[in-house]
This record gives structure tokens, C-alpha cells and sequence, in this order.
């Protein structure tokens, strides 16, 4: 996919900031969820004389947050992303467009010339200076599990390289406000990746075992000892795109308990999410209660805790993956849930 950049980006990041700004929530009979562009032109907020300040940010501030948002948006960067980018520019340049800074710095991002972010005038650009720290930001392996402020740090090589984190919460808000409410897409789930919504733990229980611990190095999940019967809820909103019976031999079925000794993920469901995160459900008591095909809110129910597949007891196992266009990643769901305001207990 290639990411549009600079003046192509400028070219279309008004509209980007309306379907962000002005997309609504549908909830349907089965309680799906689409996102649906408007047909505007023009940010919403500019209907009503501008952006209103948000807590401690005046008008201005908020607009460049929205700028830096609706530009990741475009370039279909996670809310993890945005969120590491208003963090960076709250700390660089308190969200203002600063025509100089430490010595040759300029912009929202504090970029310097010197270092190959671009010319002065580009760097200038809120549009083409966001577009430069997302493209950085892309290229650091395993930046969307980093913790905020080692993500920002590996973009900016600051001075003060803990800095970023104090501003986490701030931009959390300002990405949730500029950005509004909105979910996967039923009829084409690609079309909305850039969709900002909640998260939510899937089920609350505690822990009892691990991702990828030393005694079980290829757990790509973590098992949530929750009851039997207790709901599973959609951890975001998105699109069922699996619902199977995974068990060896496919004889033994699902719709009884496992042992430890079957192999499999008994009824299980997944999830893509927008940004390219799927989240799989394992070990559910029943065929899973979504459908393939089908959207999902977030906290919707998809299915119940069971001890179907390879188990030991009725619990959650839980999974969160990393989509790209070369391969899917596991990673620990413990510290990627933090991330996104939804921990896991």
C-alpha cells in the first residue's frame, strides 16, 4: 500500500478530517455497526465556527490535534499511532505550528532540517510534518506494543526521552474527540481501518496463565479464568471473519469439554478490528453466537466461556494479532490492552 505524503496528502485531508469528524454510530437489529461517511467537505467543526477547546487546549491546539489525527486516518495508522503522535506534539510544541524552536527545530513535531525531515516550509506544513512522523513511526519494529514515550523516542531521539508519557491521557482525549465515534464498516471493513473507537477487556477475570511463558513458549494468548456461561464480548468493534470447531480429531466436536490433551482451539471466533488487529476467542462453550461476515460493537456478545479444545477448565483464551501485508504477529495482550484504556485483570 503506499502511504500518500506532503501536498497529496494536503490535497485530502479536509475531507479525511470530515469522515472522521462527522462519521455516526448505526446500530442495526443485531446490533452491528457501520461507518458511514458524510457528504461534506469540510470538518464539522468548522460548521460551528471551529474547533472548541478540549480541557486545557484552546481552539487552535485542538485543530492541530485534529490535523494530526485525520493525516493518520489517511494513512491508515492505528489509534495507538495517532494517539503516540498528539502525544509527541503536546510534549514538542505544546500543539502549536512554531516557526523556529532549539536551534533549527520547526512545526508541530519540532523537526529539524538538518536531520532530513524536509525543508523548512514543508516542516511548516502540520499536514506534511505528520505525515513525515507517522512514516518514521511505521518503520520502528514493534511500535504499536512499544509503551508510548519508547515509541515517540524512537521517531524523535529527544533529549528528554521520558517526557512523552505525562501527555498519554491528553492525547488519548484529544484523538477520541476530533475523531468522533466510529466503526468498522460492514460492506467493505478495508474502507474504515482508520476507524477510532473503544476498547473493552473481553471478559473480567484474572489471569492464570501467560503469553509465551517459559513452561508454554508458544502461548500466543492469554487464558482469563472466567465461569462457565460467562458472556464474551467483542474487545473492539469489527468484523467476524472466522468462526470454527478447532479440535483433533475433528470427531470429538466442540460442543463438549476438551482435556489437555486435545489439541485445539475448540469453538472460536476472530475478529479484525480497524489498523489491521484481529483478536481471537478460544475454548467457547457453544458454537460462537456472531456469524462470519458479520460486524460487531464493541462489547457485543460473540460467544460464552466453555472448555471446549485443549482445556483444563472453563476459561477465556484470548489473542491479539498484528496484521501486515508479510505477516500476522501475536502479541501479549496484557500490555496491548493497557494501551488502549481496556486492561486486563
Amino acid at each position: 500500500m503506499t502511504r500518500p505524503t506532503g501536498a497529496l496528502i494536503s490535497s485530502i485531508v479536509a475531507s479525511v478530517i470530515a469522515c472522521v469528524a462527522g462519521s455516526v454510530l448505526i446500530v442495526g437489529s443485531d446490533t452491528a455497526t457501520a461507518c458511514v461517511t458524510p457528504t461534506v467537505t469540510a470538518p464539522a467543526a468548522a460548521s460551528t465556527g471551529g474547533w472548541r477547546p478540549v480541557g486545557r487546549f484552546d481552539a487552535e491546539q485542538v485543530a492541530n490535534a485534529a490535523t494530526i489525527a485525520a493525516v493518520g486516518a489517511q494513512m491508515r495508522v492505528p489509534v495507538r499511532g495517532r494517539v503516540i503522535a498528539v502525544a509527541t506534539a503536546i510534549q514538542e510544541s505544546s500543539l502549536r505550528n512554531l516557526r523556529g524552536g532549539d536551534r533549527d527545530s520547526i512545526g508541530l513535531f519540532q523537526q529539524r532540517p538538518s536531520q532530513g525531515w524536509g525543508t523548512p516550509q514543508q516542516i511548516h506544513d502540520p499536514v506534511y510534518a505528520s505525515g513525515k512522523f507517522y512514516e518514521k513511526l511505521l518503520s520502528v519494529p514493534g511500535w504499536p506494543t512499544m509503551p508510548l514515550t519508547n515509541a515517540a523516542q524512537a521517531v524523535q531521539r529527544s533529549a528528554y526521552p521520558d517526557a512523552y508519557a505525562r501527555h498519554e491521557s491528553d492525547a488519548r482525549l484529544l484523538v477520541r474527540v476530533v475523531s468522533g465515534p466510529i466503526t468498522a464498516s460492514a460492506a467493505t471493513p478495508a474502507d474504515c481501518d482508520a476507524a477510532v473507537g473503544p476498547w473493552t477487556a473481553p471478559v473480567e477475570a484474572p489471569i492464570v496463565s501467560g503469553f509465551r511463558t517459559s513452561k508454554r513458549p508458544g502461548h500466543d494468548g492469554v487464558d482469563l479464568a472466567a465461569a462457565r456461561g460467562t458472556p464474551i464480548r467483542a474487545a473492539a468493534a469489527g468484523t467476524v471473519t472466522v468462526v470454527r470447531c478447532n479440535v483433533v480429531p475433528a470427531s470429538h466436536g466442540c460442543d463438549i469439554d476438551g482435556t489437555p490433551r486435545t489439541p485445539g482451539c475448540g469453538w472460536y471466533a476472530d475478529i479484525r478490528h480497524a489498523g489491521g488487529i484481529v483478536t481471537r476467542y478460544c475454548h467457547m462453550l457453544t458454537r460462537p453466537l456472531v456469524r462470519e461476515g458479520q460486524t460487531v460493537a464493541v462489547g457485543q456478545v460473540v460467544g460464552l466461556v466453555g472448555s471446549s479444545g485443549h482445556s483444563s477448565g472453563p476459561h477465556l483464551h484470548f489473542e491479539v494479532h498484528l496484521e501486515s501485508r508479510r505477516s500476522v504477529t501475536a502479541v501479549d495482550p496484557v500490555p496491548f490492552m493497557a494501551e488502549q484504556g481496556a486492561p486486563l485483570h
